[in-house]
């Protein structure tokens, strides 16, 4: 039986099901497993059969009150006909590097990013965990997008009955094609809204809301389906397994060999989850934390001083301009332990920095490594990789191509770098570092990609440009709690 307590309060304590329910803890911790210990399993047992069979396996170690018969309807319900390609997130090998390096497609959902791994799974878990814990009330989903969560919770959450969702995404600060994907959602129960600032804006604003009115109105509780929320971080889990059964499958690897994996982060949600997929028993080699000029992860990574309080860039890789990384707490707390995770989150938020201890940083330096590429370094890669080996990658995955081969690699027996989302959700960008000129419109870019590299447009993007724009909102960031309170009333 795992325990989930805050990151913050150990004395905070829930079962999985109320974890997911709440999404966030009180007093603004996040919930863990409260031991890793818990959640060590036989990787073998894990890595047998399908990606479904590899979701059921991780579920029933984080989710054991769901009951396995559960799991395993919720499993199918999730992913059963909604990917376009059967292994879900397939492993691909690129020969423009040595031979061990691979990428992981993880954008082959209803939205073309790695969200729609999770967000296919959240509602269905959320579904049951308000009914196993006997919960009446209507759930208002309320989420911060640096770009690609939005259209992924917005899609999962869509007429889900007793729910509604409103995402809020920094204005001016996504690509095109993202915000059409938010802002064209013609479900009966979601709002897509602009806030004036930048992710971290409104991040912040959405956990002061959590804070202030976890219940806005009666009979409406506010949840996550930012990564803050378990139930969306688990189902991520599930990923790097997959990769290394791939690996198997093709012979690239032997049973037992260390796999290095290169991730390209931004909120630190994506590579968390490789830490627990770690812990859980997969024989992970190095966590390579790749980020764009927005580089605070790498800073604290190699020096354990975090530091929000710097210049905020906009890059080609928009869904990383973060400079406040949530899940990073989940971390310090098996680290650093809840009090010390405490006093750090204090000072972040009162003072914009902390320092962590050095036998903290050794611990943490032993497993991942920080790693950043600026927006020339990830064009470069791109129009390499293209060049070389006609693989197209979008802008977050060139970024974290450029860090692996910064990082280099020298031990693990291969390297898989996670890749988070089609080229054609960032198609203005992919053009540029081809070298070629823009159409003007995300809808005439998307088609010039098409016709230069021959790479398949998802379906899901291939009809924004025809939809109505529904969600024409922009707010200031202080005007976010009256905005939830309204939607909740209505």
């Amino acid at each position: 039986m795992i325990d989930y307590v805050s990151t913050r309060n150990t004395d905070i304590r829930v079962r999985s099901g109320r974890a997911v329910l709440d999404g966030q803890a009180s007093g603004g911790g996040l919930y863990v497993p409260e031991k890793l210990d818990d959640i060590k399993t036989d990787y073998h047992d894990a890595i047998k059969g399908g990606f479904r069979d590899m979701a059921k396996a991780v579920w029933k170690v984080f989710f054991d009150d769901y009951g396995p018969d559960n799991i395993d309807r919720l499993v199918e319900n999730s992913y059963r006909d909604k990917f376009s390609a059967p292994e879900i997130t397939p492993l691909v090998k690129v020969k423009a590097a040595s031979d061990d390096a691979y990428v992981l497609e993880l954008y082959h959902g209803p939205t073309s990013a790695f969200k729609d791994v999770a967000l296919s799974a959240l509602p269905n878990l959320l579904s049951a965990a308000r009914e196993m814990n006997g919960f009446t009330d209507d759930i208002m989903i309320l989420t911060a997008t640096s770009g690609d969560t939005g259209s992924a919770a917005i899609a999962g959450f869509s007429d889900v009955p007793g729910t509604g969702i409103t995402v809020f995404y920094p204005h001016g600060g996504v690509s095109d094609t993202q915000r059409l994907q938010m802002v064209t959602a013609a479900g009966a129960n979601v709002t897509a809204c602009a806030v004036r600032g930048n992710f971290d804006d409104a991040q912040t604003g959405v956990k002061k809301l959590f804070r202030e009115i976890p219940r806005p109105v009666e009979g409406v509780s506010l949840s996550s389906a930012n990564s803050i929320n378990i139930g969306r971080l688990v189902p991520q889990i599930v990923y790097y397994f997959s990769a290394y059964a791939q690996l198997l499958e093709k012979g690239a690897i032997k049973d037992g060999d260390k796999v290095d994996f290169v991730v390209p982060t931004g909120n630190f949600g994506d590579i968390m989850a490789g830490y627990f997929a770690l812990k859980m028993g997969l024989p992970v080699g190095r966590l390579i934390c790749a980020s764009n000029k927005n580089d605070v992860l790498t800073e604290f990574l190699q020096t354990g001083h975090y530091d929000r309080k710097r210049e905020f860039y906009k890059t080609t890789s928009p869904s990383m301009d973060i400079l406040v990384s949530s899940n990073l707490e989940r971390l310090l707390y098996y680290v650093c332990g809840p009090e010390h995770t405490l006093s750090y989150m204090k000072q972040l938020e009162e003072s914009g920095e902390y320092s962590i201890t050095s036998s903290e940083l050794d611990e943490i330096k032993s497993i991942f490594e920080g790693v950043c590429a600026d927006d020339d370094e990830g064009a470069a890669a791109i129009k390499s990789v293209f060049e070389r080996d006609h693989y197209l990658m979008d802008t977050h995955t060139s970024i974290a191509w450029a860090c692996m081969e910064k990082a280099g690699r020298p031990d693990a027996a291969a390297t898989v770098v996670l890749s988070t989302a089609s080229p054609y959700k960032f198609s203005a960008a992919v053009l540029d570092a081809l070298g070629e000129k823009l159409t003007g419109s995300d809808e005439g870019n998307m088609s010039k990609v098409r016709e230069l590299t021959g790479a398949a447009l998802p379906a899901g993007l291939a009809g924004i440009f025809k939809k109505p724009v529904i969600h024409n909102d922009v707010i200031d960031i202080a005007d976010m709690k009256p905005y939830v309170i309204e939607k909740c009333t209505k």
